[in-house]
């Protein structure tokens, strides 16, 4: 039926960033979103790991 997170528009958007501003302020801004993407790059570096170790298991 209905997911929990649907479509995002701008308006939504806006408000997530107005959030985001008012929680963490805007100093501290840059430094939180530079740790999400650290965090998201390791992630994604785990995650290919673990597909090219699947991979080498199942060459064998």
């Amino acid at each position: 039926m209905f997911g929990l997170i649907g479509n995002f528009g701008p308006w939504e958007l806006i408000l997530i960033v107005v959030i985001l501003l008012i929680i963490v302020g805007p100093g501290k801004l840059p430094a939180v979103g530079e740790s999400m993407g650290k965090a998201l790059q390791n992630f994604r570096k785990a995650k290919q790991e673990e597909f090219d170790e699947l991979e080498e298991k199942k060459e064998k």
